[in-house]
């Protein structure tokens, strides 16, 4: 299985939001928009909603990002080095960027904003990032 050798971005591993039992439509769901990723991607990411822990994390959003670079590059997200740049290296344009922003906010079920994209170059950074908004509790209007 790819990405077999991903490791946390932290020290510790889980989620700020406890985990709950996924329903048969949230299966059916990540499984339908995962279908162009890696199979690794839909197991990660239903193991990420089951149980919250982000260790999970890089084979998600490497399976997401690989749906989306060209097949001659795909190599290159096995094991990758964070300092992979998304654009120099995986030939990710911006609105390439954006659709695989949707769809790891629909998988992760977060809310990127795209003022926080903005500083983000490197897969390591993107990595850095998600855990963190993970980790960070919503604001609370």
């Amino acid at each position: 299985m790819p990405y077999a050798n991903a490791t946390c971005v932290e020290s510790s591993c889980s989620a700020s939001s406890p985990a709950t039992a996924i329903t048969s439509e949230e299966d059916d769901h990540l499984r339908e928009i995962l279908k162009r990723c890696p199979a690794s991607a839909y197991q990660a990411a239903r193991q990420f909603r089951k149980t919250g822990d982000t260790q999970y994390l890089p084979t998600i959003i490497f399976g997401i990002i690989e749906r989306f670079v060209e097949s001659d590059l795909r190599s290159k997200l096995n094991n990758p080095p964070g300092s992979l740049r998304l654009i120099e290296d995986l030939g990710i344009d911006s609105l390439t960027m954006m659709e695989i922003v949707m769809l790891v906010e629909d998988v992760l079920a977060i809310t990127i904003k795209n003022e926080e994209l903005r500083e983000l170059r490197t897969l390591g950074e993107i990595q850095q990032f998600i855990d963190r908004k993970l980790r960070t509790p919503p604001a609370v209007p």
